[in-house]
């Protein structure tokens, strides 16, 4: 079977250089953090800044901090940023992903697998913190789910539903939780777009990303972004180059079964490569885009194709942009984790750029 060793510059490059020559945006270095490595990134509607960093031994003090002038603060305390394997279930052991809701609360989902490690199943959980009292509202445990497989990575919150929506990218699945009763659902197991092209290597900078054992970096389906109306829920894997969409309404019905629900899955068409996404009011959606070093945008309903896909901004510090949060102060805020860069995808050797940044732009007009 042959192998698709594919670059964004080939699939995009005549949009993004029409693209970049029309855009003025200029990325901003908000906070710098030593060897600390930033993953989820959450802004609350007060503009506070609330960041995820892995359960590294080499490198670890908070797994979800606060940044208040450019330094990190534990957040919601001390305690459940320590280092307590053996209390999992009150102590985070690998924090992932943020969520600010639309009604300002902080989500924060724990899959609970730190160092690539499977997950400790007692601490996979969601916590819903508030951010007026900076207290922990309720937590989700995921019982229900299949343990040994899962590998929950993104999270999305519908407030007029009050549901949850999880990328799995260990089961190449959505999960959907419902808030109120604490169940959940996993959906689209068996569609292939939720997976990742098994034929499909990522290259950046001309080097391909692979393991010490040369086993190429795969995920099925990784970012998702819910529109700002609860309409839509786009999602897609990394290691292909297609985006993809589904009505809500469609996918919390329970009388649809798996077969039919695949159906009413629509593809946006290629949009190149990806890791993480959000919406914003406007119903754009942002893309990460590693092997560009860039962020583009997808303007939906729009059917000229250069004005569907736009770059927002390329600059040589987004290495492996991760993660956004959107603040009311007009800027997307980015994170750059550099995982291409780290001992597992170079034979051991550490190549990241020091120091690990979070970054901003303005958000186009």
């Amino acid at each position: 079977m042959k192998t698709h060793i594919v670059t964004l510059f080939c699939l995009l490059s005549p949009l993004n250089s029409l693209a970049q020559s029309n855009s003025s945006a200029k990325l901003e270095t908000v906070a710098q953090f030593g060897k600390y490595q930033p993953i989820g990134l959450g802004v609350s509607q007060e503009n506070r800044v609330f960041v995820t960093f892995p359960k590294n031994p080499a490198n670890y003090d908070y797994g979800l901090a606060e940044i208040v002038n450019g330094k990190r603060i534990p957040y919601p305390n001390a305690e459940w940023n320590q280092w307590d394997s053996l209390n999992p279930q009150q102590r985070f052991i690998n924090v992932q992903a943020l969520f600010v809701d639309q009604a300002n609360a902080l989500w924060v989902l724990d899959p609970a697998s730190p160092s690539g490690q499977k997950a400790i199943p007692e601490g996979i959980k969601l916590l819903k913190i508030n951010l007026k009292t900076n207290r922990i509202e309720t937590i989700y445990r995921f019982e229900d789910l299949a343990r040994d497989r899962t590998a929950l990575n993104d999270v999305q919150i519908d407030t007029r539903r009050q549901k949850a929506y999880l990328s799995d990218p260990g089961r190449g699945a959505i999960v959907v939780l419902d808030l109120i009763s604490g169940k959940s659902r996993t959906v689209l197991e068996t569609a292939p777009s939720t997976k990742a092209d098994p034929d499909f290597v990522l290259t950046i900078d001309g080097k391909q990303v692979r393991d010490r054992q040369g086993n190429p970096f795969r995920s099925h389906v990784n970012g998702i972004a819910l529109t700002h109306d609860f309409k839509y829920l786009y999602f897609r894997p990394i290691t292909q180059t297609k985006l993809y969409r589904i009505n809500v309404d469609d996918l919390v019905n329970e009388r649809l079964s798996p077969a039919e629900l695949s159906t009413h899955v629509e593809s946006m068409g290629e949009t190149g490569i990806s890791h993480g996404m959000i919406a914003d009011k406007e119903g754009r959606i942002y893309l990460t885009d590693s092997p560009d070093k860039a962020i583009r945008y997808f303007i939906p309903g729009v059917s000229e194709p250069n004005r569907r896909l736009r770059v927002l901004v390329q600059d040589n510090r987004l290495l492996w942009p991760d993660s956004f949060g959107i603040g009311t102060d007009g800027y997307l805020y980015i994170t750059a984790a550099q995982i291409h860069r780290t001992r597992r995808y170079n034979n051991g050797e550490d190549k990241v750029d020091y120091p690990f940044g979070l970054y901003r732009v303005k958000l186009p007009d």
